[in-house]
């Protein structure tokens, strides 16, 4: 049986910064949920074609990073 991943899809305007992003806490900006992912999970991040990248982690990550990202 594999392991379950949860995917978070990431959109980018021209200029690099983050225009979407999936699962992000409403505390935070998408790119400041964009940072702190990229900060904790770095190896985990796909870039994509046409501005785009996604995550692909497991769920106790996912809620691992958000709990850190309300503290």
């Amino acid at each position: 049986m594999s392991e379950k991943t949860v995917v978070i899809h990431v959109r980018f305007y021209s200029d690099g910064s983050v225009s979407e992003i999936g699962e992000r806490p409403m505390s935070l900006s998408g790119q400041q949920w964009f940072d702190k992912l990229t900060n904790t999970y770095a190896m985990d991040y796909m870039a994509l074609t046409g501005g785009r990248g996604a995550f692909k982690l497991t769920p106790e990550e996912l809620d691992t990073v958000k709990a850190a990202a309300l503290q």
